[in-house]
């Protein structure tokens, strides 16, 4: 898959319509930039802009931007809830696919330098770019404001770190660095600006100061008043979702609002939010209630409902989720291609994808029928008795049919990795010994996959035979062919196993590895016949 970096400027401008659209032409033109959500705020005077691309293509995208809104906004007359502190206020890039923490910082020099460059305007890094601690807090390098910054940029420890320590009075000054995924998340109260602003005090991490700190680690919090909708909100950034998740600080809001006698009507997600995060927040209230939810749309919905996340406008997931998004800018994957078309990418003239990903989506269809089964049996009135049953065995088929499916990729990237190093000069010695490790490390990953596929299929056997014990009668034909389809996977990852494994030069590796590869053959086989045989004997 392709290296991506996302890229989340905001721009000090949400009324202007005009302006709005000319920045979002500007990244959207910019070859290998995919513009993904837009999200201006008339109350916050503000537009946050989300894109990814390749690390080269984000930092041109970012550039471009800035370029056109050089001569859009003009800061001397900028007013707007949100603390800021430029015209582009803050330019984060975050890493997404393929991609490091390090590669993200290097994006964020190279943009701070090039646009301090081209508009001569002062520029700070931040975040894990940042070259001394009192700078890694956006806050912290934001502090005063635009107000501020005439004064601010003649003290020597606050030099920029590109650019020139003049005020640029249209402008202001940027701050860019790299970043986990930041959650800006609102959360709407029937209150004022100042009772939304003490809820914030108490739950964000800086809390009232040194002696007074918040309820929430990697929070950040602030009260306003959002005019165009008449509420007032507990603004605030969530800086690492698995440490402080959605749902405790929604929860922990909750309880302050409710210590104040303030109702809670709903929150608002601003930008785009990682689907994990969602998927967290499901499982914490159907496992607080005691629900039994397996689709992943379903959870969502839930999540939307519980939270109130459209309450301010329609939550559409396909438009708001990192995850979907990207998914939607990659059409090279085989896992997205019809049916029709797999089959035929299989029956071409290539070796990938072959016979591991075949097994793949084998296993996963084995997976997916195992799932069916389950589903077909719970919640039915004549097999009512199995209930806890079926919501105990169906999770672990669900979830293996989505990893599974996942492997159909793997297993052709991980060849294609063997095939580049196949490639690799050899006109040296120098040469041959690179070329000869990256042919190891190719063959040693491409063993890894199927051998991870059939120690996925493993732990489906025990709930399988189950399935067929407890499971819809009339689906037995259906258990019985899931039962063969993963042990035909397993036979597939055995074959892809051993044929990788000639050519590897690591006498040890190749010894564990195949014990270990020939051991999950022999518990397929075994499993299945055991399998097929309590179906034969149930009636």
């Amino acid at each position: 898959m392709a290296q991506l970096v996302e890229c989340v400027p905001n721009f000090s401008e949400g009324r202007n319509q005009e302006v709005i659209d000319a920045i979002s032409a500007a990244i959207s033109s910019t070859p290998g930039c995919s513009l993904l959500d837009v999200d201006p705020g008339a109350s916050t005077n503000r537009t946050v802009y989300t894109f990814v691309g390749t690390p080269e293509a984000v930092v041109e995208g970012a550039l471009n931007a800035a370029r056109h809104a050089f001569s859009l906004i003009d800061m001397s007359q900028h007013t707007g809830e949100h603390p800021r502190m430029g015209a582009l206020d803050v330019c984060p890039f975050i890493p997404v696919q393929n991609v490091s923490m390090e590669d993200c910082v290097h994006c964020a020099n190279i943009f701070g330098q090039k646009l301090a460059s081209l508009l001569h305007v002062p520029v700070f890094l931040y975040g894990e770019a940042a070259k001394n601690e009192a700078r890694r807090s956006l806050p912290s390098v934001r502090a005063g404001e635009y107000e501020a910054l005439p004064d601010k940029l003649q003290q020597t420890e606050w030099a920029p770190d590109f650019g020139p320590s003049t005020f640029v009075a249209s402008w202001g000054a940027t701050v860019t660095g790299a970043r986990k995924f930041l959650i800006a998340y609102n959360i709407n109260v029937i209150g004022t600006k100042e009772q939304a602003h003490r809820i914030a005090l108490d739950i964000r991490e800086q809390g009232r100061g040194k002696d007074q700190p918040g309820l929430l680690k990697k929070v950040q919090a602030m009260g306003w008043y959002l005019e165009e909708a008449n509420i007032a909100q507990v603004s605030t950034n969530i800086l690492d979702y698995q440490q402080t998740s959605l749902h405790c600080t929604y929860e922990a809001i909750c309880k302050k609002a409710q210590d104040l006698r303030l109702p809670v009507v709903g929150s608002q997600i601003v930008g785009l939010i990682p689907l994990k995060a969602l998927l967290d927040a499901a499982d914490f209230y159907i496992h607080r209630e005691e629900l039994f939810i397996i689709e992943e749309e379903h959870k969502l919905r839930m999540v939307i409902s519980k939270l109130g996340l459209d309450s301010l406008g329609i939550f559409k997931a396909k438009e708001r989720i990192i995850e979907y998004m990207v998914r939607s800018q990659d059409n090279g994957r085989l896992v997205s291609l019809p049916l029709k078309e797999f089959v035929h990418s299989v029956g071409a003239r290539t070796a990938a994808p072959g016979g591991g990903s075949v097994s793949a989506a084998v296993a996963a269809l084995g997976a997916a029928l195992g799932a069916m089964v389950g589903q077909m049996t719970y919640g039915k009135r004549q097999f009512e008795s199995v209930d806890a049953v079926m919501r105990r065995l169906i999770p672990p088929f669900h979830q293996a049919m989505n990893e599974l499916l996942d492997m159909v990729d793997s297993d052709s990237s991980a060849f294609n990795t063997y095939m580049a190093a196949l490639k690799m000069p050899k006109h040296s010695q120098e040469e041959l010994k690179r070329r000869e490790a990256a042919m190891q490390d190719g063959l040693k990953r491409a063993v890894s996959v199927p051998l991870a596929l059939a120690l996925k299929i493993s732990v489906l056997w025990s709930p399988l035979k189950e399935l067929v014990l407890y499971g819809n009668i009339n689906c037995k034909s259906d258990a019985q062919v899931a039962a063969k389809a993963l042990e035909m996977a397993v036979f597939g990852a055995y074959y892809n196993v051993t044929i990788n494994l000639q050519d590897i030069t690591d006498d040890n590796f190749k010894m564990e590895t195949q014990s270990r590869v020939t051991a999950l053959l022999q518990e397929a086989k075994s499993c299945v016949a055991d399998i097929l045989d309590t179906a034969d004997k149930r009636t």
